[in-house]
């Protein structure tokens, strides 16, 4: 969900060209979207136009917008949510602020109708109806399997955390004041039509969610109406609003969103503590103390920037001879937070080992290779300085669908470590589509057993036919 945060200043940075209007006739055949790899989804979402295009001429620059008139599209996207779904979702339990937000944007401002503790839909829809209020519903993956099918699959295609809402606006309302968001947004039109205004950018690609008042940020650079089956990106910091026209029926939209917290400075963050705590172990220079009452300054002295500025260098310097950029939490926190892997069923494919016990002639695979992450940390079982790094593996395959996106539930990492010496092995298994436990780069058979099943018992990886 994207944070609460002032509103940004009006800048004077020149925002992006307008957005690219695409119209497509329906093909001769059904439509829908391809889940046989993770690209081949997100290349379904946008068709026509190809990802090759899509990334080099819109992603964080301008918005896309596809007007689509195909009926099986729109009969698919109409069946991933529904205003109708509120009825038996209620029934299972939702609260207000959690699970479901009900408002309207009155004047220019946000106006919260939330009742206190669990929602009853007779009141919702009572809302709906009588107050003209928007339904908000977070994070509807937790409970539509389709959206699950959707997110999970995208989530692998960019690499980072992908959520949802949707947002439900009866005829003649709008529930939200012109806003801009600090994620990537991408826009599914499942019922009815809705109106949407977008205007340049005060803060290009946005670090925080803001509120805009609609009396500075001029005309809108586009103006266009949704329906059915219909697509609409665009980027971080983008303002916009919604409304759904009077006379009509209500409108329903899906808002999936990515790349929060995801950029080129977060990895930075990430990264750089890691680079300064090695080195300093091998530097003495680093290790040396600050200069007498350097805190106490009101404005940091000259001598002490240049001495930063040349610890900067050096850590460069250092970067660049190096093969490891070690990530504190990024990589981590994306597999623990992550939808696990959509399947069908009870989901034992994911708590149930494939195939037979791995012996030294028997041939592994990975699988989910996509569900898991491979970092370097320090031994987290010692604390002394001279600690060595460890290899740890992280996976999503036991997350819970449940608390995905949820914020403030307690997730948990799954996993397995190994020391360095095992990182050859782990690579050949990575690198390759199948090999032979007996051929892994370890230096005794039990090591290379007890690896095989080590990675077998937590299902990544899967046993085929013995070696002769």
């Amino acid at each position: 969900m994207p944070k609460k945060a002032k509103p940004a200043e009006n800048g004077k940075e020149e925002g992006p060209a307008p957005c690219k209007r695409v119209k497509v006739e329906a093909a001769g055949g059904p439509s829908a979207l391809n889940f046989d790899s993770p690209s081949g989804l997100f290349e379904s979402l946008i068709s026509p136009i190809k990802t090759e295009t899509f990334f080099k001429e819109f992603w964080e620059q301008k918005p896309l917008l596809i007007q689509r008139d195909d009926p099986a599209l729109a009969t698919y996207y109409q069946s991933l949510f529904r205003l109708s779904d509120l009825k038996s979702l209620c029934s299972r339990g939702m609260y207000y602020g959690r699970d479901i937000n009900v408002c309207r944007c009155v004047n220019g401002k946000k106006k919260v109708l939330n009742k206190d503790g669990k929602v009853h839909f007779l009141q919702l829809r009572k809302d709906f109806d009588q107050k003209r209020a928007t339904i908000q519903f977070h994070q509807p993956q937790r409970f539509k399997d389709e959206l699950w099918r959707i997110q999970e699959k995208l989530e692998c295609y960019f690499g980072s955390l992908v959520g949802s809402n949707v947002y439900i606006t009866p005829a003649g309302s709008q529930g939200l004041p012109p806003h801009y968001d600090d994620v990537e947004v991408l826009i599914l039109q499942l019922e009815g039509e809705k109106r949407w205004r977008l205007y340049r950018p005060t803060v290009p690609l946005a670090r925080e969610y803001g509120v805009e008042a609609e009396d500075s940020i001029g005309s809108p650079a586009r103006e266009f109406t949704l329906k059915p089956g219909d697509f609409l990106y665009f980027p971080r910091g983008t303002i916009h609003q919604a409304d759904t026209p009077p006379g009509l029926a209500h409108s329903t939209h899906l808002t999936i969103s990515t790349y929060q917290n995801n950029s080129w400075g977060d990895f930075l963050l990430d990264t750089i503590s890691g680079l300064v705590f090695d080195t300093a172990k091998e530097d003495l220079e680093l290790r040396a103390g600050l200069p007498r009452q350097l805190l106490l300054q009101v404005e940091t002295t000259a001598v002490a920037r240049r001495r930063v500025s040349g610890f900067l260098r050096m850590l460069a310097d250092k970067l660049e001879g190096t093969k490891e950029l070690l990530s504190a939490d990024m990589k981590k926190d994306f597999i623990m937070n992550r939808l696990p892997p959509y399947c069908v069923g009870d989901g034992a494919e994911l708590s149930t080992p494939g195939g037979q016990l791995p012996r030294l002639d028997s041939t592994v695979r990975l699988q989910f290779k996509d569900h898991i992450v491979l970092t370097l940390g320090p031994d987290q079982d010692r604390s002394d300085e001279t600690r060595e790094k460890m290899i740890y593996i992280y996976h999503s395959l036991k997350n819970r669908r449940e608390t995905h996106m949820m914020g403030n539930e307690e997730t948990e990492s799954h996993g397995l470590r190994f020391p360095l010496s095992h990182m050859d092995a782990l690579k050949q298994i990575w690198n390759s589509t199948a090999i032979s436990v007996k051929d892994l780069k370890l230096t005794t058979d039990e090591e290379k057993e007890s690896l095989a099943l080590s990675l077998w018992t937590e299902c990544l990886i899967q046993t085929g036919k013995r070696t002769t």
